[in-house]
Formats: structure tokens, sequence, C-alpha cells
């Protein structure tokens, strides 16, 4: 399992990557190894705002249909078009093509309370 270190990471496995005042997100290596082939990617507009823990969109594989959970508040300021036509990408490429969505935080601190990859690769450990 690919785990990047420079990530942060959220108990729902998504990661996010902090870039200056913004934030990109998306699913882990874990994530969409346990979804199987993803079919299918549903991502909020540009200009939506999103809240922890709360869904942002979905992803469906061929075995099911999968919420994405923000890990961080704030608004959606960029969302990755090319997942529309290319929803294979979260498989191939989850940490480079796949990325989801760049939000501006309205908290901050909400990053600090992620997890690292050593603490990501233990709770998947345990799952």
């Amino acid at each position: 399992m690919s785990l990047p270190k420079e990530l942060r990471y959220s108990d729902e496995h998504e990661w996010v990557k902090e870039e200056g005042e913004k934030v990109r997100i998306g699913i882990t290596d874990f994530a969409q190894s346990e979804l199987g082939d993803i079919v299918f990617v549903e991502l909020p507009e540009v200009g939506d705002e999103v809240t922890a823990d709360e869904p942002f969109g979905s992803v469906e594989s061929v075995k099911t249909v999968s919420e994405l959970y923000a890990p961080i508040t704030g608004k959606v300021v960029e969302v990755n078009e090319d997942l529309e036509d290319n929803p294979e990408y979260v498989n191939e490429s989850p940490f480079e093509k796949a990325w989801m969505i760049v939000v501006e935080p309205s908290d901050r601190s909400e990053f600090d309370g992620l997890m690292t990859a050593e603490q990501y690769a233990d709770m998947t450990n345990e799952d």
C-alpha cells in the first residue's frame, strides 16, 4: 500500500495535501483497493462549501457506491474534471491523477487534527 508521508489522512480514508492556503483532497490507496474497480465519480461544483466529516461526493465501483467525506471544512475552488471521463484514475493513481477537489479551508486547525501516514497505517492495519 502506497502512503506518502507528506500527506495527512482522515478516518474515512481521504488524504489531504497542504498547498499554501489551500488543500488538495483525494481517497487513499487503501480505500481504492477495498472498493475495487471505480466506474463513476461524483464531485461537488466549484464554489460549493464542504463540511468536515460530511459527504461531499461519491465513488461508484463494480462492488458498491461509497460516500466521500470531507476531511476539512471550506470552499471548493477546484474540481478534478478528468475523473468524469477517467474514473479508473482512482485505481491507477490515487495520489497523483485522481485528486478530487481543492479546498480553501475555513479552519486551518482541522488539518492538524488529521492523522500522519504512520497513524493512518496503524489504523488500516487494525481493520
